[in-house]
C-alpha cells in the first residue's frame, strides 16, 4: 500500500472537514468518513505508518494538522479488528 497516496487521500478528506466551524465536528468528519469508507487494509497502513512516523511526514508528502490530531485521538476506533 502506497502511503504516500493514502496521504493524498486523507488531506483529501480533511480539506473539507476543516472548512467546518467547529473543529471537533470536523475531526469527527474525517473519523467517521475513513472508518466507513476505507478497507480495512488502508486503515492499518495508515496506523502502522503513523506508529513508526507519529508527526505524520513521509518524504514529499505529510498529512495536514487536522487529519493527523483526528487519526491519532481515534487509532483504537480506526485500527480493523
Amino acid at each position: 500500500m502506497n502511503i504516500e497516496h493514502l496521504i493524498r487521500l486523507a488531506n483529501r478528506i480533511g480539506d473539507f472537514f476543516e472548512a467546518f466551524p467547529d473543529r471537533a465536528e470536523g475531526e469527527e468528519g474525517i473519523v467517521n468518513h475513513i472508518q466507513k469508507f476505507w478497507e480495512p487494509r488502508m486503515r492499518r497502513a495508515m496506523l502502522d505508518f503513523l506508529e513508526s512516523r507519529p508527526d505524520g511526514q513521509s518524504g514529499n508528502a505529510g498529512l495536514n494538522e487536522i487529519v493527523l490530531q483526528a487519526i491519532l485521538a481515534n487509532k483504537e476506533r480506526l485500527r480493523p479488528s
